[in-house]
């Protein structure tokens, strides 16, 4: 499945291969067979660096597509249906999230072999981080405000939304084991229909780990949690996936893309992911490990609660949210570097390091810091 021509974002922020190959004209032909809108001659502008799938930004005539490829045992027509159906309802609603386009039947997603296409038109607006892989941390504080009021108004419009939970676990961004009394006993009965999971687990003390390094944290926040209604969110809201118009302090948002991680959660799961994502610099390979940004974390909450107000209590639950907010997302990944690519030591590194280092990092000294902050914005 490899391609050595084309690289990607690693898990180490380097250049990697990619897992998937690039998009290739064949693939642009046929397509232009199925999608009205890639009339003309295609041509590639553009290959995506995100790793988990391949997509481009292409030309066809006068107009420019972005087409996305997955493999089908990542998202099938199906799965990729249940984000586009969100997507419809947030722009009935007049959120400025990406258009997804229709093939000649009518459908928003197409199979063709072991392969899944998805084609959006281009966003409006400019895309300032395109290079920032997910937890480069924002360093402009009103543009985190910017990003915490979207957010908000995407919560707005997504609480009259209504769907079942994600047909996958695979690089989706669920809360189950978070509103799990028990998450060991939730996983244990998961794991027969997840065998990827179970093969890696087995070679893990998975359940000290997680007695230690998670469920003292999941015990503060399971019963609050409890009381907080469920709400699809986009649960991978980094700035990198938003389209800007202007620059710095004036920049403001044309597009919100990307909803593969998107699933029914909570307002506070989404708002503490995109803290995780935009706060922390969990990628800094120098010094003595992360650096929290507590204002780019402050300027996201007071963002958020311009047009969505947060109760006191509500803040003090995001705070506690934090370090265990990744649970169900950190477990996927270990699904698809073990089941998917093949890749045993990319599994480690979403066990290991993401998973239980996350985790750990909130009970030292920067990451209570950043939870003090948050609290003190009750």
């Amino acid at each position: 499945m490899m391609n050595t021509d084309h690289r990607v974002q690693g898990l180490d922020n380097d250049a990697v291969v990619a897992d998937w190959p690039a998009i290739s004209g064949t693939e642009l032909a046929w397509l232009r067979g199925h999608y009205p809108a890639l009339d003309g001659e295609c041509r590639v502008l553009w290959h995506s660096p995100r790793p988990f799938s391949a997509a481009a930004l292409v030309a066809c005539g006068s107009r420019r597509c972005f087409v996305k490829r997955h493999h089908v045992s990542v998202r099938t027509v199906e799965v990729l249906t249940e984000e586009h159906r969100f997507i419809a309802h947030l722009a009935a609603a007049a959120l400025p999230v990406v258009q997804v386009l229709h093939a000649h039947d009518g459908a928003t997603a197409i199979a063709h072999g072991d392969w899944t296409y998805e084609v959006h038109a281009e966003g409006d607006g400019h895309d300032l981080y395109r290079d920032s892989p997910s937890w480069t941390p924002l360093d402009d504080v009103a543009q985190a405000r910017t990003a915490g009021a979207m957010l908000a108004r995407l919560h707005a419009a997504a609480a009259s939304y209504h769907a079942p939970q994600r047909s996958t676990h695979l690089l989706v961004a669920r809360d189950d084991l978070l509103r799990a009394h028990d998450p060991l006993a939730l996983l244990k009965r998961e794991l027969p229909d997840r065998p990827a999971l179970a093969g890696y687990l087995s070679r893990q003390r998975w359940e000290h780990d997680l007695q230690r390094a998670v469920l003292p944290w999941h015990a503060a926040v399971v019963e609050r949690l409890a009381a907080e209604p469920v709400l699809w969110g986009h649960n991978d809201w980094h700035v990198s996936n938003l389209l800007w118009h202007g620059h710095g302090a004036t920049a403001t948002i044309g597009t919100v893309f990307d909803f593969g991680l998107a699933s029914p959660t909570s307002a506070l799961f989404d708002l503490a992911t995109a803290i995780e994502r935009n706060a922390i610099a969990w990628l800094d390979a120098g010094g003595e490990g992360p650096v929290a940004h507590a204002d780019i974390a402050l300027a996201l909450l007071a963002g958020y609660r311009q047009v969505r107000p947060l109760a006191a209590a509500q803040v003090h639950l995001l705070a506690d949210l934090l370090p265990v907010v990744h649970l169900d997302f950190a477990l996927s990944e270990v699904e698809y570097f073990q089941g998917v690519t093949g890749s045993p030591a990319n599994a480690d590194v979403a066990y290991h390091t993401f998973l239980l280092g996350h985790a750990d990092w909130f009970a030292s000294r920067p990451g209570r810091a950043l939870l003090d902050a948050l609290h003190a914005a009750a």
